[in-house]
C-alpha cells in the first residue's frame, strides 16, 4: 500500500489541521494527486479507501455550505460522513467527538438483524417460514401456551412488520424497552388483532420475536452472531449490544451501538449486494429479498425503501431522534448521519426525517451530480477543511430529550 507525501506546498493547507487535532475529518490524501502532480494514492481509514471529494467527482463546495448550514443552525449532528464509490469522502464530527466514538443507533438495530437473519437462511438455519411457536416453543419450552396462538406468524411477518400482533405501548417507561426482566415472555403475552401479512404495523414486539429467533437459530445470544459473523468481517471497533434482559435476550429493535464509520459500512454492505472488498458476508439473493417491498410500499425485511430521496433509487435505515444512512445504489453513495432531533411528526414525516431528507436532497445528491474535476479542487478543499475544524468544536442544541443512551461512548 501506498501512502502519500505531504509536500511543502500542501503543508500550508493541512498544518492547521493537524495541529487542531481534528485528523480524524481528513482524508489523509495529498492535494498534490488531486491536482495531477503526484501518483495516485491509496490510503485505508478503518477498512475504507479515502478520498478527496473531487477525486470522485464530488463538489467540496455544496458540501462546505452543508456544514456551514448545520452548524448556522445549531442542529445537534454528532457525525456525518459520505461514501462515494467505495472512498470515504466526507467525515464531519461536532462537539469534540470523534470516529472512535460510537452511538445509540435505535432502529437501525432491525437491518442488522435482518443482515443476520439472512445469512442463517444461507446456512440453511433459519427460513422466512418458520414460525414463532415452532421456533421459539422450543427455545423457550416455558412460553409455550403463551405463544400457541402465534403458529401462523413466521419470521417473514416479523420482518416486514405484519404480524398482526398488538401491544399496549405505555409511552412513558414502558417495559418493553427499560424495565422487563425477562422481554420474550412480555411479548409472548401479546394478542392477534388482525391475520398475518394482512396489515403494516410499525410495532416494536416483531422485533422481540425476531432477537429470539435468530438466537435460537445461532445456537448463540445474537449480539455475539452478529461480532463473529457482522462485526468482526467488517472490521468494526467498539460495537456494542445493550439492553439485554436477566435472561441475557437484547432486543433486534434498539440498543446497537456503533461508530458512524461502521455503519458506513453495513451500507457499503448492502450497495454491493451482500460483499465487503470481494468477500460475499451475505448472500445477493437475502439483499434483494430485504430491499423488496413487502407488506407496505416503502418496507422490505427491516429496510426503508423510496424513503428519503425522490429523483432517484434509495434504501434506508433509520432510527429514533435522528440516526440514519441512506444507501444510493445508482450514484453508489452512502451518507450517514448520528444526531439528536426533533420526533414530532410521525413514523414517515418526523422532523428529524425531514432534516435529512434536505441534508441528502439539497446539498449531498447535487454535490455528487455535480460538473467539477479535481484540477479545479484546491481552494474548494481548503475551504472544506477550515469548516470542518469549526464544526468540529461547535455543539448543537439537541431537539429531543437525551437519555443516559444517547451519550456517545468511546
Amino acid at each position: 500500500m501506498k501512502t502519500s507525501r505531504y509536500t511543502a506546498k500542501n503543508w500550508k493547507y493541512l498544518a492547521p489541521l493537524l495541529l487542531a487535532g481534528t485528523c480524524a475529518t481528513l482524508p489523509l490524501v495529498s492535494y498534490a494527486d488531486i491536482s495531477g502532480q503526484g501518483s495516485q494514492v491509496t490510503v485505508m481509514s478503518d477498512g475504507l479507501v479515502t478520498a478527496l471529494p473531487e477525486q470522485v467527482g464530488v463538489d467540496s463546495r455544496m458540501l462546505t455550505q452543508l456544514s456551514s448550514w448545520l452548524r448556522e443552525q445549531q442542529l445537534d449532528i454528532r457525525s456525518l460522513l459520505i461514501v462515494k464509490d467505495g472512498k470515504l469522502i466526507f467525515e464531519r464530527y461536532t462537539s469534540d467527538l470523534d470516529r472512535d466514538h460510537n452511538y445509540e443507533l435505535y432502529s437501525i438495530t432491525k437491518t442488522v438483524t435482518s443482515l443476520l437473519a439472512g445469512m442463517l437462511i444461507d446456512e440453511g438455519r433459519l427460513s422466512l417460514d418458520d414460525n414463532i411457536y415452532d421456533t421459539l416453543g422450543k427455545y423457550r419450552p416455558d412460553l409455550q401456551a403463551q405463544l400457541a396462538d402465534k403458529k401462523d406468524i413466521t419470521l417473514r411477518h416479523l420482518l416486514s412488520m405484519s404480524s398482526g400482533l398488538h401491544y399496549d405501548f405505555n409511552p412513558e417507561n414502558d417495559p418493553i424497552y427499560y424495565g422487563s426482566p425477562d422481554r420474550l415472555k412480555l411479548v409472548a403475552g401479546t394478542t392477534p388483532k388482525v391475520a398475518p401479512g394482512s396489515e403494516f404495523e410499525y410495532t416494536d414486539v416483531n422485533p422481540v420475536f425476531v432477537a429470539a429467533m435468530v438466537s435460537a437459530a445461532a445456537g448463540m445470544p445474537v449480539a455475539d452472531y452478529a461480532a463473529e459473523k457482522l462485526f468482526k468481517p467488517l472490521g468494526m471497533a467498539n460495537y456494542q449490544w445493550d439492553r439485554a434482559d436477566e435472561q441475557g435476550l437484547v432486543s433486534a429493535g434498539w440498543g446497537l451501538r456503533l461508530r458512524a464509520i461502521d455503519l458506513a459500512k453495513v451500507g457499503q454492505l448492502i450497495m454491493d449486494k451482500g460483499q465487503w472488498q470481494g468477500r460475499q458476508i451475505v448472500s445477493e439473493s437475502w439483499i434483494k429479498q430485504m430491499s423488496t417491498p413487502v407488506a407496505a410500499r416503502d418496507f422490505g425485511y427491516y429496510l426503508w425503501l423510496q424513503h428519503i430521496v425522490d429523483t432517484e433509487k434509495d434504501m434506508d435505515m433509520m432510527g429514533f431522534k435522528g440516526q440514519f444512512a441512506t444507501i444510493l445504489p445508482d450514484s453508489n453513495t452512502v451518507v450517514v448521519m448520528t444526531s439528536m432531533l426533533p420526533i414530532d411528526g410521525g413514523l414517515r414525516h418526523s422532523k428529524n426525517v425531514r432534516v435529512f431528507r434536505d441534508v441528502v436532497n439539497d446539498y449531498v445528491v447535487p454535490a455528487i451530480h455535480a460538473d467539477t474535476t479535481p484540477s479545479a479542487a484546491l481552494d474548494a478543499q481548503q475551504a472544506l477543511q477550515q469548516e470542518l475544524v469549526l464544526s468540529a468544536s461547535s455543539k448543537g442544541t439537541p431537539g429531543v430529550f437525551v437519555d443516559p443512551t444517547d451519550i456517545p461512548r468511546s
